[in-house]
Parts: C-alpha cells; sequence; structure tokens
C-alpha cells in the first residue's frame, strides 16, 4: 500500500471495532490524523491512544443531533468513511418494524444526514466512503433487510456523488470477511460459514480486514473514481 494521506484528516464511523477499526489503522498507517466516531467513545478512545494523532467523538447515526454536534467540534475533515449498521437477519414472518428502521438509520439515513452536516466542511478534494454488502447482490432467505439494505447504499453512492460534487462519494461492498464479525458464532459456526463462503467464491477463500481497509485507502485517494460500489469479495456475487 503506496497511498499516502499525509496532512489529510479522516473521520471513520463505527471505527472503534472490526472493518472500522481496521479502516481506521490503515488510514493512520498511510499518514492520516484519523478520528473515530463511535456511540461508544470509551471503546473509541481504545483504539485512538494508539494512533498518532487520533481523537474520538460520539456519533450514533440514528441521531442527528450528535452528527451535529460532531461536525461543530470537529470542523474540517477530508475525508467520512462510514461502516455503521444494525443487522436484522431474521426470516420476513418474524421482522419487527423498529429493527427494519434501525438499519435503514446506520446503512442509508444516518450516511444522508453526515452529508448534511459533513460536506459543507469539506475541500473539494474530499470523499465520503460508504460501505455495502454482498448481500445486496445474492439474495438468501432471512436476509432480505440486510439485502435491500446494503442495495440502497449502491445508489446512495450515485446520488450523493452527483449532488455533492466535486466531494466524491463512494462505496465498498465486502463479501463474507474474517474481521472478528463473526466470532460470536463460536469455532465450529465460524468455521461452517468460513467454509461455505470460501467454496462460494472465485479465489477460494474468505476475505481478511486488510482486504478491505486497503481498498478503503485508496479509494480515499482515487480522484477519478466517484460515484462508484468497488465489490471487494473475492467474486462471490458472479457464483
Amino acid at each position: 500500500m503506496s497511498q499516502s494521506l499525509a496532512g489529510q484528516r479522516v473521520l471513520v464511523i463505527g471505527g472503534s471495532k472490526y472493518l472500522g477499526e481496521a479502516v481506521a489503522r490503515q488510514a493512520a498507517a498511510a499518514g492520516a490524523t484519523v478520528v473515530i466516531g463511535a456511540r461508544d467513545e470509551a471503546r473509541a478512545a481504545r483504539v485512538t491512544r494508539e494512533l498518532p494523532g487520533g481523537q474520538s467523538v460520539r456519533i450514533d447515526v440514528s441521531l442527528e443531533d450528535t452528527i451535529a454536534a460532531a461536525a461543530a467540534l470537529l470542523g474540517q475533515v477530508d475525508h467520512v468513511i462510514v461502516t455503521a449498521s444494525a443487522h436484522h437477519n431474521v426470516p420476513v414472518a418474524d421482522l419487527e418494524h423498529d429493527r427494519i428502521m434501525a438499519a435503514f438509520e446506520a446503512k442509508v439515513i444516518g450516511p444522508m444526514l453526515l452529508a448534511k452536516h459533513f460536506a459543507p466542511l469539506m475541500p473539494p478534494t474530499g470523499s465520503f466512503l460508504l460501505f455495502s454488502g454482498v448481500a445486496a447482490w445474492k439474495p438468501a432467505p432471512g436476509y432480505a433487510v440486510m439485502g435491500v439494505t446494503n442495495g440502497a447504499v449502491d445508489y446512495l453512492a450515485t446520488h450523493l456523488a452527483r449532488e455533492l460534487a466535486p466531494i466524491r462519494v463512494n462505496a465498498i461492498s465486502p463479501g463474507i470477511i474474517d474481521s472478528g464479525t463473526w466470532d460470536a458464532l463460536g469455532d465450529i459456526g465460524k468455521q461452517g460459514l468460513f467454509e461455505g463462503a470460501a467454496a462460494g467464491s472465485l479465489v477460494g477463500r474468505v476475505g481478511a480486514s486488510a482486504d478491505i481497509a486497503e481498498a478503503a485507502v485508496w479509494l480515499l485517494g482515487a480522484d477519478f473514481v466517484s460515484g462508484e460500489t468497488i465489490h471487494v469479495e473475492g467474486g462471490a456475487r458472479r457464483t
């Protein structure tokens, strides 16, 4: 990874754990000053203490007042990365209205409000990076909410890119990534998931956090790419 973010300030929403943390660390390694936005500011502070010049701020993407307060506190940032999610993976018969809304708030409404409050503070060379997911392109029973919200991110990146130009807006769509997210399944459950995901990809493996983090940092500096969703999932949607 040769991309340099020296002298740039990067806000990573959800950067206190899993893929968000990996992206935050990669951005810092590329020279950026990283700010982690999270609901759990204490957890975010734990990560930022290990990053040169790191800072944390409370942001809950479901609460616009926290977004507005963070924008007022931070002032200009060069890039905003949004990794927030709220999963509701159940059959349609078991769907709950509030949990559906929470999923849309994390993936769609929250990023819109972040654009509202942070775009006016960003330079023309700035960018937003959103997170979609392979579930949008691989329909499966029990994953309707995840699929639809991730699919909406693809459209959101396109529309925001047009409205906020020349500020760039892109999205990454990860596949199954060994980021720590799946540890709750236990060793056997995780192994089964990963074996199935590896068999269902074109490259024969699951992703690593570095696959996503490196793609994210590249997109921050890819100043001729906007309105795109970059698929980092080993070709899983092609199988």
